[in-house]
């Protein structure tokens, strides 16, 4: 049967390809049409770029994921930096052109993050993968995410049009059709890029300044120590957030450091033994880094499996109803497309490519040896093919109709990733596979349901856009396909690179998820957590919660270094200045929030540092430049002033980006 729809699916391509070829020397500039009959939609440039956009912005996802466990949209930078693109090549293009091109762009970030929040724990047990491994793992997420979104597409995008608004994908439609229309936020990003890569460079490269500054506080507050980060992705991050969001993450940073850290150093200060899970050293001989490994961070972690599983809670009865409403919206429509000619704006890729695609998925993984981790026998491959099967497909079908509400930002697929691992885990407790191999394998079936998930999220608000702006269907779910098979690639890359160059859940890269899921296998596998730390960490996230701000926001301040958080902080006080000076209402729309100038050249500037810091990784191992040094050019009075100095440069460049828009207006 797979053989049979593959063939199906290769004759849909031939015939529709072919058509799409001729169309593309029809390149009139109809861009407002309705219907948009006969404008250029899928053309080399268009596929190029997207390619290249989603390289970029994939690799750049990854680094930053790595670092604070955060990613970005790269929905409407790609649209924006793909009309500056073919205005800068003197190239004409079409708004169904730019739009393929961001569908194809913004392939890569689920991609990222899928990958981010599990691959590391691999090199954290000492199972580093091999490249092509991660390649596949992240491939086969992005496929089974893209077939079994396919046939939801119109009950979800046509039919909910009223109630389901997907917003991030109404914003770049918004976006689309400002830059038709001769707006651009272009130069905003490249100028973010640049000046991130430079930082960048003098940091990391050239060690003219110091990454981070700090300083610790007097002894009442032992072990209390205050740092700054000088990350110029942070400092967007902070800004894209706003002030409130970044608040609430400092906040969580603020009591692990100031709170957490010395409260454990007071009271072991005189324990006349190692308190568990530290079996050798003393407290009282700790530093702050060395109490955060052994204590905080499982603190850290219980907050943020705590928040991921009640946000899944709190959200499983809109996904019961997700699920219900499509699969009884799917019964309804059998039977209607019978004897009617589908117009182009309503085409899908062919069920062939569906049903093949999906098969595909739960064969390889479960059948071929290798694609999961671990090394693991026939019966635990084929128990871990049918996680992939079940989870996968539930998952992509709630994720894609929960972004259509709350947006791809609080898709919550950690959550999701969550519940797929520990149900996966409690079955190979339940056969006894314990040991390395079954945690390895277990963590590589979240990868795959977690990629699948995110894409479902993603390529909803593409169709979304797609829908608003006449696109046609089939065309951006190949374009999809497209990016995700040029994207895993770079992505797989950037996490191998970064993972031997620099190592995992360390100071230079923490990998938070990636952490929290190896803390979470080991626990179901093993039984050996310090679940008196962990559930320390559930009452955080509660008390939290309950006092009306985001659990999950919160809990990941907990997690990691106030340096970090302090960044991300400073980004949204730079976000609240802007709007008090430009007058701008805390409550705009998300197409105007995002169009903004300002969020444009965060974008950029996460992209920039993404993509120097990977470019210097590689650099550091070949030899070319050492991983670090023992003075910068700049230390001590003089690299403060100077971290500080340049964190002002990069708030003022988004504080004036965010002002044009007003002047424009």
């Amino acid at each position: 049967m797979t053989l049979h729809s593959g063939e199906k699916f290769v004759n849909f391509l031939k015939i529709n390809l072919e058509e799409v070829f001729r169309m593309e020397t029809r390149n009139d500039s109809a861009a407002g049409s309705d219907e948009r009959e006969g404008v250029a939609e899928f053309t080399f440039k268009a596929v190029v770029a997207g390619i290249l956009m989603g390289i970029l912005f994939g690799a750049a996802n990854a680094y930053l994921g790595l670092k604070v466990g955060m990613t970005v949209s790269a929905s409407i930078p790609a649209a924006v930096m793909t009309v500056a693109i073919f205005r800068l090549l003197r190239l004409k293009g079409t708004i169904l052109e730019a739009n393929l091109s961001q569908t194809i762009g913004s392939a890569s970030t689920a991609l990222a993050s899928g990958t981010i929040f599990t691959i590391p724990a691999l090199f954290l047990w000492g199972v580093v993968p091999p490249y092509l491994q991660v390649v596949i793992l992240c491939f086969l997420g992005g496929l089974l995410g893209i077939a079994a979104m396919i046939p939801l597409r119109r009950l979800l995008i046509v039919d909910s049009a009223g109630e389901l608004p997907y917003p991030e994908g109404t914003a770049c439609a918004e976006v689309l059709r400002a830059t038709a229309e001769g707006a651009s936020g272009g130069n905003w990003i490249f100028g973010g890029m640049a000046i991130a890569a430079v930082v960048k460079v003098l940091v990391s490269a050239f060690f003219v300044v110091p990454g981070e500054t700090e300083f610790l506080l007097p002894s009442v507050l032992p072990n209390a120590v205050i740092g700054l980060e000088l990350a110029p992705s942070l400092i967007a991050i902070g800004f894209i957030l706003g002030y409130r969001q970044s608040g609430i993450v400092v906040s969580g940073a603020i009591l692990s450091a100031l709170v957490l850290i010395p409260l454990i150093t007071l009271i072991g200060e005189g324990l006349p033994g190692a308190m568990f899970p530290e079996k050798t050293m003393l407290i009282s001989q700790m530093t702050a880094g060395q109490i955060w490994k052994y204590y905080v961070r499982y603190i850290g972690a219980g907050a943020v499996a705590t928040a991921g599983i009640i946000t899944v809670c709190g959200n499983l009865p809109t996904m019961f109803g997700a699920f219900m409403s499509v699969a009884s919206g799917l019964t309804r429509k059998k039977d209607d497309q019978g004897g009617i000619e589908t117009p182009r704006t309503d085409t899908d890729l062919p069920g062939s490519f569906v049903v093949a695609g999906i098969v595909t998925v739960v064969l390889v993984s479960g059948l071929v040896p290798g694609v999961f981790a671990g090394g693991m026998d026939l019966t635990a491959r084929l128990v871990c093919g049918a996680g992939v099967g079940i989870f996968g497909i539930l998952f992509v079908t709630v994720a894609a109709r929960i972004v259509g509400i709350v947006g791809v930002s609080s898709n919550p697929t950690s959550g999701m990733t969550l519940v797929t691992l520990i149900a996966t885990a409690s079955i190979f407790a339940a056969f006894g596979w314990k040991g390395t191999a079954a945690q390895a394998a277990v963590l590589t079936v979240g990868t795959i349901v977690c990629v699948a998930a995110g894409k479902a999220g993603d390529i909803a608000q593409d169709l979304k856009t797609g829908y608003l702006v006449g696109a046609t269907p089939w065309r951006q779910q190949f374009g999809q396909l497209i990016g995700a098979c040029f994207a895993c690639w770079a992505i797989a890359g950037t996490v191998m690179l970064l993972g031997e160059t620099y190592g995992f859940g360390g100071k230079d890269l923490p990998a938070p998820q990636a952490t929290l899921m190896k803390t979470i296998i080991e626990g179901v596998l093993s039984g050996e957590l310090p679940w008196g730390l962990v559930f320390s960490g559930a009452g955080v996230t509660i008390s939290a919660i309950l006092c009306g701000v985001s659990g999950l926001a919160f809990a990941i301040g907990v997690y990691l270094p106030l340096s970090s958080m302090l960044s991300i902080f400073i980004g949204g006080v730079a976000r609240a200045w802007a709007e008090g000076r430009t007058g701008e209402p805390a409550n705009e729309s998300l197409s105007e929030s995002e169009s903004d100038p300002g969020i444009l050249a965060a974008s950029g500037l996460v992209a920039g540092e993404g993509l120097a810091g990977i470019i210097i990784a590689g650099l550091v191992a070949i030899g070319m430049i050492p991983k670090e040094v023992e003075k910068t050019v700049l230390s001590g009075t003089a690299g403060s002033i100077a971290v500080a100095v340049v964190v002002l440069f990069v708030c003022f460049f988004l504080v004036k980006a965010a002002r044009s828009r007003k002047k424009k207006g």
